[in-house]
């Protein structure tokens, strides 16, 4: 029986995803900072264990707990909307803490199990705000960004030891509390700046127009990871949710147009141009 262990379980994409592995029968380390009873089925496959990603003896004192794992989600995170100047310093260094630094601390703190045997996937998840820049998320999208880059070049370090990396990306997703604990958060810290006021209502107003069928669902977010977890043919990347998988197919489609005309812009480099010295 294979095991994996998930961050940030108490509700959205952790607690269904949690829900997911357990019910195909998988042993399942549910992990959140307060851990409370009743919100997944009981059962013997199942560990509801407390984890603070931002504490090392938090994170230690988890991974003894749960013994060996095969399959990690880093889907810890926290949200957050404002511009750059009504972002203080201390919730950007929170927000970086969280979603950036927890997921590679409990990277770090697994990893040596799977590289040991020789096996191991590792899926993060962060967000479709890294396909396509978009304003009052530079923070946020900075901390998601981040964690991208260090998947991309991590799995490069992982290959020789068969530990495969993964990047989930969803899209907006309104169901989840992820949104309200974001809006909480800026509510706190009084809210957006006034001279920002048209750029808010026209961010709000773009949300209210986009149709609930072009949204990303938590089974999209579920059914990816899964993919994530348990296909080797896998993409680095996978877009989870309508959105997310538009936005995806915008930035390939893009990518892919910058190559074309840089490769016809500058044709193929001559021997002199590649080694002017004559050296080889």
């Amino acid at each position: 029986m294979k095991t994996v262990l998930v961050t940030g379980c108490s509700s959205g994409f952790g607690l269904e995803i949690a829900r997911f592995f357990l019910a195909q029968g998988w042993k399942v380390i549910a992990t959140m900072r307060t851990p409370r009873q009743g919100l997944l089925p009981i059962s013997d496959h199942l560990k509801i264990v407390a984890l603070d990603v931002t504490s090392p003896e938090s994170i230690r004192a988890a991974v003894e707990t749960a013994g060996p794992v095969d399959v990690l989600v880093n889907n810890a995170g926290i949200g957050w909307l404002n511009a750059v100047e009504g972002t203080p310093m201390e919730i950007a260094r929170d927000i970086f803490e969280t979603n950036t630094l927890g997921s590679i601390a409990m990277t770090q703190a697994i990893l040596p199990q799977m590289r040991e045997r020789q096996e191991g996937v590792i899926v993060n998840v962060t967000s479709s705000v890294t396909l396509k820049p978009l304003p009052l998320l530079s923070v946020y999208t900075a901390s998601k960004a981040a964690v991208d880059a260090f998947t991309e070049s991590a799995a490069l370090e992982l290959e020789p030891f068969n530990v495969r990396m993964r990047i989930v990306l969803p899209g907006r997703a309104p169901e989840t509390r992820f949104g309200d604990t974001a809006r909480s958060r800026i509510q706190q810290q009084g809210g957006f700046p006034e001279a920002y006021s048209s750029v808010v209502a026209e961010v709000f107003a773009s949300w209210e127009q986009q149709s609930e069928t072009a949204l990303t669902q938590p089974g999209d977010v579920v059914e990816a990871v899964w993919r994530a977890a348990t296909d080797p043919s896998s993409p680095l990347r996978i877009p989870a949710g309508t959105d997310a998988e538009a936005l995806g197919g915008m930035k390939a489609a893009a990518s892919q147009g910058r190559r074309r005309r840089t490769n016809s812009s500058i044709g193929a480099p001559t021997r002199a141009e590649i080694n002017p010295a004559g050296t080889w």
